[in-house]
């Protein structure tokens, strides 16, 4: 702790975002940089607590309370406050293989849990976490760092998603050969199509850091399907160990009454093409241009179909959420150190704010049927109003209220419900076992399935998650594959 008196001389700040009406009109990142005595101001704001929450990683209430990959938080503040910025980076190396992710998609359960959260504003954690590692790059502090010795083990990854991709640079660090298979035609699965450029930009974040694994010895294969180009039996005969780390991207679908119409479509869909457009010159197939939309769900899937949609210029939007609005602040059954479930504008609702006037989203509301023209494509969406009541067994439901009916206009529609679970022809090929949920049977810590040498990660192991907590399990799968492969690890 540099500053002792730190949280009592700085107030939070946090780096200006570019004005929502002007950042609509490109795809860079829509944050601004903070100079450097800023940042040093905000690292002195920690207080290194002594029982610090913010590192702990905790499941409260069904919610991650602190850094699931368990960042040495109080350290890194205090190095940043001296200007030792590149000890702030080693430090935050030791725990995460790409802070420079987590330091923009990360919701920041770290802030959630600050112990100088509970009657100030939070330490400014995840701007912090993303400045250190910006830093490390401007200055070349980051470099390729190959394993000195092979251990003649090969191992295929499955999936190069967040999970993948953690668990391919911790094998590779432990020596072995590291073979990731993606069915895109580029790396990065859910970081890079499934988050949008001005979120998470593709070119100078992402694709950065994975030309770096590949000097560091990790090959990707592309434009692979584990299953279809190649095997499942070839995959198990011609690798010693598997970290399968596919993701859960079966989506939830809404199967009312006109649901075949054209201009209702996935989120994800429409996100994964806009990107691959994007990147490769040309117009998205699903275009937002000109059309009322509407995005149904609430969480940051829908939040990034509500700026893909701005910035494709659409006539209107509305974001239908089945939940209440939040409070503003912690309501007394959401005490600290849990994550706050406060109402935030997140940038997608901002940026339509600025344009339409007001928040997009609307609360306690679901739709009952998509209606369309003579020649199928979709004109309309008709809502309702719902309250949240108790069914016979107790379980809380959503109940029509009737005579709030109303109908919106729109030609596009964008389903961000969330995921069930992973995709099934792979794991059944495999024969691993699975759990109720259909999610691969591994326990979190050993991350072993029912095949001696298949390990799974990410979501397909635990369900639909925040990116960090497939760092977590990428990390930890490595660590138990090469405890498999080698009889001891010195991975953390």
């Amino acid at each position: 702790m540099g500053k002792p008196t730190g949280f009592l001389e700085f107030s939070r700040e946090l780096p200006a975002d570019r004005s929502p009406l002007a950042r609509v009109a490109d795809w860079r990142e829509f944050h601004d940089h903070m100079p450097e005595a800023a940042l040093r101001q905000q690292g002195a704001r920690c207080m290194d607590c002594g029982v610090p929450f913010c590192h702990t990683g905790q499941l409260i209430s069904g919610m991650a309370s602190g850094c699931p990959i368990n960042n040495l938080i109080p350290e890194w503040n205090d190095l940043v406050y001296r200007g030792l910025w590149q000890e702030a980076l080693e430090r935050l190396h030791k725990t995460n293989n790409f802070p420079e992710f987590t330091g923009r998609v990360c919701p920041a359960p770290c802030e959630g849990s600050c112990v100088l959260g509970i009657n100030n504003p939070p330490v400014t954690i995840k701007n912090i976490e993303c400045s250190i590692i910006d830093h490390g790059w401007e200055h070349g502090w980051v470099k390729p760092e190959p394993p000195a010795v092979r251990t003649g083990k090969k191992v295929a990854v499955v999936g190069s998603g967040p999970a993948g991709l953690s668990a391919a640079a911790q094998l590779n660090k432990a020596g072995h050969r590291v073979l990731v298979f993606e069915r895109a035609d580029r790396p990065g699965g859910l970081l890079m199509y499934g988050i949008p450029n001005m979120k998470l930009e593709k070119k100078e974040v992402v694709l950065r850091r994975i030309k770096l694994l590949e000097d560091e010895g990790v090959k990707f294969v592309c434009n692979c399907e584990v299953g279809k180009d190649i095997t499942s039996k070839q995959l198990m005969d011609d690798f010693d160990a598997v970290v399968l780390a596919t993701g859960a991207t079966k989506p939830r679908d809404l199967p009312i009454e006109g649901r075949q119409l054209k201009g209702v479509h996935f989120a994800m869909e429409f996100l994964h093409g806009n990107t691959k457009a994007l990147l490769d010159g040309k117009t998205p197939a699903i275009n937002a241009a000109g059309k009322d939309v509407v995005v149904i769900g609430g969480g940051d899937t829908g939040t990034d179909c509500v700026g893909t949609s701005m910035r494709h210029g659409c006539k209107s939007l509305v974001q239908v959420e089945i939940l209440p609005k939040p409070p503003l602040e912690r309501a007394k059954d959401n005490p600290w150190p849990e994550w706050p479930k406060t109402y935030k504008l997140d940038y997608g609702q901002e940026e339509a704010k600025a344009k339409f006037c007001e928040d997009p989203r609307i609360y306690l509301t679901t739709a009952t049927k998509f209606e369309g023209d003579a020649d199928g494509n979709l004109k309309a969406v008709h809502l309702v109003n719902i309250e949240w009541t108790k069914n016979d067994k107790g379980q809380f439901v959503p109940k029509n209220i009737l005579g709030t009916e109303r109908v919106l206009p729109a030609q596009l529609v964008l389903l961000a419900m969330g995921f069930l679970g992973p995709e099934q022809p792979l794991l059944e090929a495999l024969g691993v076992e699975r759990d109720p949920r259909t999610n691969v049977k591994a326990d979190h810590g050993k991350f072993q399935t029912s095949l001696p040498n298949v390990f799974a990660a990410g979501d397909c192991r635990r369900g639909q998650s925040l990116v960090v907590w497939a760092f977590n399990e990428g990390r930890g799968a490595a660590r138990e594959c090469d405890r498999y492969l080698m009889g001891k690890t010195e991975l953390p």
